[in-house]
């Protein structure tokens, strides 16, 4: 079931921070600007052209349902027809007609009800609003995606930027090593080969670091792009990131009736169109029948004739003989086929969102225990570090040694941010293919 919430200060929000953002950029970014993820996630909902599809493609479905209701109502319709000729359209007739008759005109005005058509008028009523539904879901949906899209995108900034003080830490010990190396060396006390191996390891640490810095300013490009604020190679999304702890698993394994899911909805309405398109098929084979009534005034402009007016009535049965053997019948049986192969696909479509959500779920477990592993793995390697150093600095192992364990080390804290990165986003794809997302009602994020 979809949680909805109200999101009614989203445009002032919005605007304040859209000026904040603006305003750094052009005084030159004196410092960092920082975006958190529910800023993120309301500007992206505003920016978002798949968004404003999603609610024009509502207002258009609107439209239709109007259109398929004004059948109910009568059809009128009105003519007027006049001609003039240099020469008499009719001859003098003598008693009659004595100067002939060079100009008429006729007016004429009909309504036309239709009393019965087979149901196909109720049944395309129905059609438009199983449109409209659909178009309501999808709309729901494309906010939902955007939001998905949106986590995506930050917890990837996040994890650059994380990855980026491993590095400046790591930079930082090796540098303490160096220098040590180096007094070392100068006191006579160690092989320059030494100085090297730290002097090697610290030049690939820095080239990872420009490598990280570059995907840090394509993500983040990528990043204002999507959601719609100014691009600042200074700005850093703000998130409370702790990687002391394992965070709280609060979610329940997902019940898989799919009562509430709108894919499983959208399976469900597609069932329903294809039934009201057999029967309009079917209807196209039945009788019609209208009644209506007319309105007829015929005369001259020059009064050379009197003007007469008539009214009257009539009905009309009309019944598509040929069609029951014809193209109608193959028609009919299209649909027909047509509709088993929604049914097939309903129960694909039910087997693969049931998948879908048992996949999502077991990769959330996973991604939380990889936090609890990586967490006890990251405190290990640190007390390796810690552990060599010492030695190290007591003589009692080679430079060799501290270097792996400083290597391994710095992996450790690496791995650590993926699994929690990871986790972050592994949740929200769960509440998304189990439509737990918290959206705003549509109607907020009309301009």
């Amino acid at each position: 079931m979809k949680h909805i919430k109200s999101y009614l200060y989203i445009g002032i929000k919005l605007r304040s921070t859209l000026t904040m953002v603006c305003a750094l950029t052009l005084f030159g970014n004196a410092f960092a600007q920082e975006i958190t993820l529910e800023e993120s996630k309301e500007a992206a909902l505003k920016h978002s052209n798949a968004i404003k599809n999603g609610l024009l493609t509502i207002e258009k479905s609107e439209a239709f349902k109007r259109e398929m209701v004004a059948n109910y109502f009568p059809n009128v319709e009105a003519s007027a027809l006049g001609l003039y000729a240099p020469n008499d359209l009719i001859s003098p007739i003598e008693g009659i007609l004595p100067n002939g008759l060079d100009n008429i005109y006729n007016a004429s005005a009909t309504a036309t009800e239709v009393i019965y058509a087979g149901g196909s008028i109720r049944n395309s009523n129905a059609l438009a609003d199983i449109q409209l539904q659909t178009s309501q879901i999808r709309a729901e949906q494309a906010v939902d995606s955007v939001l998905l899209v949106t986590e995506n995108k930050f917890w990837q900034l996040v994890q650059l930027q994380e990855q980026q003080k491993v590095l400046e830490t790591n930079e930082t010990y090796l540098d303490e090593l160096l220098k040590q190396q180096q007094d070392l060396l100068e006191a006579g006390l160690i092989a320059k080969n030494q100085l090297l191996q730290v002097k090697v390891n610290r030049s690939e640490l820095l080239l990872n670091k420009s490598r990280l810095e570059n995907m840090r300013k394509l993500a983040l490009l990528d990043f204002s792009l999507y959601v719609g604020v100014a691009y600042s190679p200074n700005m850093k999304v703000a998130a409370n990131f702790d990687q002391t702890t394992v965070p709280d698993f609060v979610y329940s394994e997902p019940d898989l009736d799919l009562s509430g899911n709108s894919n499983y909805e959208l399976l469900e309405k597609s069932i329903t169109a294809s039934e009201l398109q057999t029967k309009m098929a079917k209807a196209n084979l039945l009788p019609s029948l209208a009644v209506g009534v007319s309105a007829v005034e015929f005369g001259a402009f020059d009064d050379a004739i009197d003007s007469q007016f008539t009214g009257f009535a009539f009905g009309s049965l009309s019944i598509p003989i040929s069609e029951w053997w014809g193209g109608g019948k193959q028609r009919l049986k299209q649909e027909k086929i047509q509709e088993e192969i929604a049914q097939n696909n309903r129960m694909d479509g039910i087997d693969q969102l049931k998948l879908a959500i048992t996949q999502s779920w077991y990769d959330l477990l996973n991604a939380h225990e990889q936090i609890q592993y990586a967490l006890e793995n990251k405190q290990l390697a640190e007390e390796n570090l810690k552990v060599n150093r010492d030695n190290y600095d007591n003589g009692l192992s080679n430079l060799t040694d501290l270097l792996d364990a400083q290597a391994m080390a710095q992996n450790a804290q690496s791995n650590l941010i993926d699994a929690y990165t990871n986790y972050e986003n592994k949740e929200i794809a769960f509440l998304y293919r189990t439509d737990q997302l918290v959206i705003p009602p549509l109607e907020s994020l009309k301009d």
